[in-house]
């Protein structure tokens, strides 16, 4: 089994409760105003893996991690991968999950492998981002947003405690900037 990716960040304070891996899934049709990650919509390959690799990458990371996060792009446009990809995190780890979906609950049950991909999910934030509604803050980009705790792993006061964005330099000098209401920089000239 394979997954299209957009990024991995192996290590983000922005993108849930504690330090998290944080992985950008690639494709999304949903095609929300005002997305801060439009170049996650393409569905052509960009970073593909096997998902048994990226397990393998938790499971080393797991030590210095609470936490995998899965956004993107849209997750369940990958319904195979995604589900994969969580049920190995389950299977070889401890670490908690959580996914933010452009779908509404309701809309992820009726997909292909939803209620199924539910089941190792400990925190899910859906629903559309909608510009005009921007919030940025307990990990909603936009106040419709909704957090829905699965299990009894986090409660909403951890979720709110989570900062709004952060940036993030590699040891090769790349700068990514995260989180739902990450810094906007604007060139000096």
């Amino acid at each position: 089994m394979r997954v299209n990716l957009h990024a991995v960040v192996p290590c983000s304070r922005a993108n849930g409760p504690g330090a998290r891996f944080v992985v950008w899934f690639q494709g999304c049709s949903l095609g929300c105003a005002g997305c801060f990650n439009p170049e996650t919509h393409q569905a052509a390959p960009r970073l593909v893996l096997a998902v048994e690799e990226l397990v393998d990458r938790l499971k080393e990371a797991s030590a210095m991690v609470e936490g995998l996060t899965v956004t993107g792009g849209e997750p369940f446009q990958q319904p195979r991968a995604l589900l994969a990809l969580l049920t190995g995190v389950r299977e070889r780890t401890t670490l908690s999950t959580l996914v933010f979906s452009g779908y509404r609950l309701d809309e992820i049950r009726r997909r292909p492998l939803g209620d199924e991909t539910l089941c190792h999910v400990d925190v899910l934030v859906d629903g559309r981002y909608e510009a005009a509604r921007h919030h940025g803050l307990g990990l909603r980009g936009s106040s419709n947003q909704r957090v829905h705790l699965l299990t009894t792993r986090y409660g909403l006061y951890d979720i709110e405690d989570v900062p709004p964005g952060e940036v993030l330099i590699d040891p090769q000098g790349r700068v990514t900037v995260t989180g739902v209401a990450p810094l906007r920089f604007h060139a000096v000239t």
